[in-house]
């Protein structure tokens, strides 16, 4: 992995940071706080996700989930022609019944590290979001799609199903037809049908894909950041639970906050009619 590094003027945190450009072999990650961007980088194969990316891409999302700079991350396909199309067809070809169960638990175990790593994931999703791309994407926080983007889970025409998760999410983000229409006849959709039934929350013009991602981004790390943390594990954790268990949830996590410093901050500067200063403490 090679890593670059100069100086960056976050306007968020008002405090200059290096910024980082670490280029791995299959992905590069770089770190412009409060943001960092994570773009696949395997365009020839329109970004298929092998295993060297599984785990480049894990190794990634632990990095930032351990710096205290970064506030949101921004996901991405290089290329323009794909955001990611789906598993590496040669190595799920050549699974075993045991090795294929193994393939399907090491990619949920890092979608769902994604989906709860603390801080917002958006997926900005230009070109081919196919299989294990589509279940990468839904995995994020948000979806922002260009109006090139295509969406599908194909799986049963190579005679399985989606094992990264897609079974699960797409229920839960387009409800239970809208999911099996999807998952039982392997369609590709475009961007605009997917943002009908809910698949990604917005799609912006080819060229502004970055651009909306980014001020989307920075509005997300205006916030406090222990505040946002609690705000997505309250929402995945109430989802999975009854909704007076998750109530009771939420008023915990509200009481945890009240006691924080960025809650004294963050309620002085509006009585101050001033910007907040986050510690995250």
């Amino acid at each position: 992995m090679a890593v670059t590094a100069s100086p960056i003027f976050s306007p968020v945190n008002r405090v200059c940071y290096p910024l980082l450009l670490m280029i791995y072999a299959h992905l590069h990650l770089e770190k412009r706080p409060p943001l960092a961007f994570v773009t696949l980088d395997r365009p020839k194969a329109l970004n298929a996700l092998n295993a060297a990316t599984f785990t480049e891409l894990e190794s990634a999302m632990e990095d930032l989930a351990a710096d205290v700079a970064i506030r949101v991350i921004l996901l991405t396909g290089a290329g323009g022609r794909a955001f990611a199309a789906g598993a590496d067809i040669r190595e799920l070809a050549a699974l075993a019944p045991e090795e294929g169960r193994a393939f399907s638990l090491r990619g949920q175990g890092i979608f769902r590290r994604i989906e709860t790593l603390g801080k917002p994931v958006i997926a900005c999703i230009q070109g081919f979001a196919l299989g294990g791309g589509c279940e990468l994407a839904m995995a994020c926080t948000l979806r922002l799609a260009s109006v090139d983007a295509r969406f599908g889970q194909p799986e049963v025409k190579l005679g399985v199903l989606p094992g990264y998760g897609g079974t699960q999410r797409l229920p839960r983000l387009v409800g239970r037809g809208a999911a099996l229409k999807l998952l039982l006849t392997g369609a590709i959709i475009d961007a605009g049908e997917a943002l009908r039934i809910g698949l990604v929350d917005e799609v912006v013009p080819s060229g502004q894909l970055m651009a909306r991602a980014e001020a989307l981004a920075l509005e997300i790390a205006a916030n406090a950041p222990l505040a946002i943390t609690a705000t997505l594990r309250a929402v995945d954790e109430g989802l999975n639970v009854s909704l007076d268990l998750a109530l009771l949830r939420e008023a915990a996590a509200f009481g945890e906050l009240s006691c924080t410093a960025d809650k004294a901050e963050g309620t002085a500067a509006f009585l101050e009619k001033r910007p907040p200063a986050w510690k995250g403490e």
